[in-house]
């Protein structure tokens, strides 16, 4: 379990940092993008680049965020119910959580897959887009990851 955990921790920070370089290149073309706009040049296709970059900065950031428990967590219910059916929930929401994510990894994959095979590309730019959607899968992965190593952590009652 030790090692799984680590293994995930090593992934999740490779992901934050590239999740991090994505923010900076999205701030960067933003913040060009209005001052450029003084000069009446702006970028084309800024849009479409900042849309790209920010849906790889949250879902690179997902796992991350899963694992320190910074995700809302409504247990106004639950918090008053007896420990053991309070484990007995999470168990449940955790592995709910990792099929339900991995289903969104495996979608996006697929989808990532026709629009390579049909060389579909973005509609201002002209670039391929695809990478972008696979990097989305990525993310989704580590978060189906995360919530099973939780899950595992919940059933044998490990402390993170």
């Amino acid at each position: 379990m030790k090692y799984l955990d680590m293994v995930n921790d090593f992934l999740n920070k490779i992901l934050l940092f590239w999740a991090g370089i994505a923010v900076l290149a999205l701030m960067l073309l933003a913040t060009g993008n209005v001052v450029m706009r003084i000069f009446h040049l702006p970028f084309r296709g800024t849009y479409e680049m900042v849309s790209f970059l920010g849906a790889v900065v949250i879902s690179f950031a997902l796992g991350y965020t899963q694992k320190r428990r910074d995700h809302i967590v409504v247990d106004i219910l639950t918090e008053r119910f007896p420990a053991l059916i309070r484990e007995t929930i999470d168990k449940v929401a955790y592995i709910a959580m990792t099929i339900f994510f991995g289903i969104v990894a495996w979608q996006l994959y697929v989808w990532g897959m026709k629009i390579m095979e049909s060389s579909e590309v973005s509609e201002t730019l002209k670039i391929v887009f695809h990478p972008y959607v696979f990097m989305t899968a990525i993310g989704f992965v580590m978060l189906a990851f995360t919530t099973f190593i939780q899950f595992l952590k919940n059933l044998f009652h490990e402390e993170d």
